[in-house]
């Protein structure tokens, strides 16, 4: 018997909402992104499977994309109608066993210890409540850690369910590139293939004074559990509360004028600082997102002498920084700014 996590992951979910509202586009490449205009600067948040058999990937330019796949439909973002049909699929799932929800279309759900086919069994009901209740598909991972079960749904997608174990982690796993971890992206599996770590199996296989080397205690000794599929077993309900709130703005014409790039900044600074004043939590760090033309971003940041509530405050930390960190006279083409806010109060204090 083992204690089992289950990673519930929805099918093109954006796509998918889209398509309920909109039955006509069933079976058609559809793309949503931005104001769905590819004249207009915007990435694709996501596509279906028909437009991704075209080539079209969450994060291409929207005009790139509708090159890529000419017969697409083009939809704008709807942000509210994604989370009203996220909240229905995790009140679902919640009406089965504990769910910790990871995102607008993913979950871990906790399985009491059993056999490896009543876990798949139960995985299995999940995928028809889910769909009786919201005309939504579900992929699920099933594992005996929460970073088996999340890497073993890719391998059930679509709509189907996959299992990962400590006993058949490196056979399915271990020939795969770094990058296909999750919590490993290019830049760490670069890192990782100038140590000579190229695949799972390496990893795995790798001293733990290698990583931690190069990455820190911690840190190292956390790519080498992910290597060997090593995590918790057990998922946490409690509800996620947000540690930061950010805004953006991607230009249609690219800012290069220095007075209108600390307006821009000075804007969605009061955006963020409204943001956190709602839930009653002021800032304490400062992020300062600069994509500059073509395509090259970099992040400043800066931590608060001390908490900040007021959007006065904050935008005048936020327009500093911007004036000490962005190159004068390079252009601008995206700004984004993100505000960490300091811990909630335990449940039961008060202000």
């Amino acid at each position: 018997m083992h204690r089992w996590v289950l990673h519930v992951d929805l099918d093109q979910f954006v796509a998918a909402v889209e398509v309920l509202r909109r039955p006509e586009l069933a079976g058609r490449p559809v793309i949503v992104g931005g104001r769905g205009d590819p004249t207009q600067r915007a990435v694709v948040s996501t596509a279906s499977y028909e437009a991704r058999a075209f080539g079209v990937r969450s994060g291409m330019p929207l005009r790139i994309a509708a090159r890529t796949c000419p017969e697409a439909v083009l939809l704008p973002v709807d942000g509210a109608a994604y989370t009203a049909a996220s909240e229905r699929v995790m009140a679902t799932l919640a009406e089965h066993a504990p769910v910790q929800v990871l995102g607008w279309d993913e979950a871990f759900v906790g399985v009491e210890p059993t056999d490896a086919d009543s876990a798949r069994a139960f995985a299995r009901r999940l995928q028809v409540a889910v769909l009786a209740a919201t005309d939504l598909h579900c992929s699920i991972g099933v594992g005996d850690s929460t970073v088996r079960a999340k890497n073993a749904t890719g391998f059930g997608k679509p709509r189907g369910v996959f299992t990962l174990t400590a006993d058949t982690w490196l056979e399915v796993m271990g020939h795969r590139p770094t990058r296909d971890l999750w919590g490993v992206g290019p830049r760490v599996s670069a890192r990782l293939a100038a140590l000579g770590i190229d695949t799972v199996a390496e990893l795995a296989a790798t001293d733990l004074p290698t990583l931690q080397g190069e990455f820190g205690p911690k840190t190292g000794a956390w790519y080498l559990a992910l290597g060997r599929g090593v995590g918790p077993d057990v998922v946490d309900p409690t509800p996620w509360v947000p540690r930061a709130h950010s805004r953006e703005t991607t230009f249609q014409e690219d800012l290069v004028d220095r007075a209108a790039v600390l307006d821009a900044v000075e804007t969605l600074a009061r955006a963020v600082a409204a943001d956190n004043a709602a839930e009653g939590r002021p800032s304490f760090r400062l992020f300062l997102k600069i994509r500059y033309a073509p395509f090259f971003t970099v992040t400043r940041s800066r931590t608060l002498p001390a908490p900040l509530a007021s959007p006065d405050d904050l935008a005048a930390v936020a327009r500093a920084l911007a004036d000490d960190r962005i190159e004068p006279d390079r252009p601008i083409r995206l700004l984004g700014v993100r505000a960490e806010m300091t811990p909630p109060d335990p449940p039961g204090c008060t202000p």
